[in-house]
């Protein structure tokens, strides 16, 4: 996307600063909100405490595909084999997700966003839509049905590259849990998986891209989405600050600890005055993407990236 001519190239350059400390610190607090997750079962054995652990492991699943897609744009650690590294390993490998299979669709979404081209126009390009239509999409992803297309998409989709990291790292959570005493709980995190992951996924792409004004449009605040998330929303759907999805698509450089300062100056210098893209929650989002009688979006046709997205319809 285009800079905004509101913001200088030296300012831009100041934002897309990445910072070590930061960095890090958003892998210790992800980490210690899953740590806290799989706590609550094992200290307190009660079928609520695996309730509320397999939500939270949901939202740490998107998380860390979160900081994933971070590193894949090398925007959250100064080092560039750190970024890598960390894709792979830190952040990709408890969601199972490939890190250069990802990195190549992502990046070309990126360029081609705001057109028929971009891979991931079919995942909003229904939005929006009915209200009967939106319930049997959400029904299809609390009843289980989605979780079981996307867990078998998972395993089907293990590779070389993806396989080491994902059994070495839940083989170590389930080592833990078992130290713990308390090895059963590991299911928590495939609960959340198949009744919880699949609707949080939906919220956040209908967040980032779903109802807006033109979706083939080059200007962002046509076609992309900030949301200004509450405290729950930035714990299960849009964590790391991925809300701040308009300022993404101004400059992907920009890494995700810095986006919200980025906002911020979009705001203080006029950049969304008369426009839409910003919406106040994720409720906001829900109605937007949700159409009046009879003017539901066309279902999509075209090209489409093959990913966990093709059960979201």
């Amino acid at each position: 996307m285009a800079r905004p001519e509101i913001i200088s190239k030296e300012e831009l350059k100041q934002l897309a600063q990445t910072s070590a400390w930061r960095a890090w610190w958003g892998v210790a607090v992800n980490y210690g909100i899953l740590a806290g997750a799989f706590a609550l079962p094992v200290l307190w054995r009660h079928p609520l405490a695996w309730a509320v652990a397999a939500i939270v492991l949901a939202g740490r699943a998107q998380a860390f595909g979160i900081l994933a897609h971070d590193a894949c744009h090398l925007a959250y650690f100064p080092s560039r084999r750190l970024n890598e590294w960390a894709g792979k390993w830190l952040f990709g490998a408890l969601p199972n997700l490939s890190f250069t299979r990802y990195r190549k669709g992502h990046l070309e979404h990126h360029r081609l966003a705001g057109t028929e081209l971009d891979p991931d126009h079919g995942f909003i390009a229904g939005y929006p839509a009915s209200r009967a239509s939106l319930l049997r999409k959400l029904a299809r992803d609390l009843s289980g049905l989605n979780g079981v297309k996307n867990i078998a998409y998972q395993l089907k989709g293990i590779e070389a590259e993806s396989t080491l990291p994902f059994l070495a790292t839940h083989g170590a959570l389930l080592g833990a849990l078992w130290l713990a005493g308390a090895p059963e709980t590991y299911a928590c995190w495939w609960l959340g998986q198949l009744f919880v992951f699949p609707l949080l996924v939906r919220l956040r792409v209908m967040s980032e891209h779903g109802g807006l004004p033109d979706a083939m449009s080059r200007d962002p605040r046509l076609s992309v989405g900030t949301t200004l998330s509450g405290p729950l929303a930035r714990l299960l759907v849009t964590p790391n600050n991925v809300n701040y999805h308009v300022e993404h698509h101004l400059s992907a450089a920009v890494p995700s600890y810095r986006l919200r300062a980025f906002h911020r100056l979009l705001v203080q210098r006029g950049y969304y005055e008369g426009a839409a893209c910003v919406a106040p929650s994720l409720w906001a989002v829900v109605r937007r993407c949700t159409a009046a009688a009879g003017a539901a979006a066309p279902r999509a046709q075209g090209r489409r990236t093959r990913s966990i997205f093709d059960n979201m319809t």
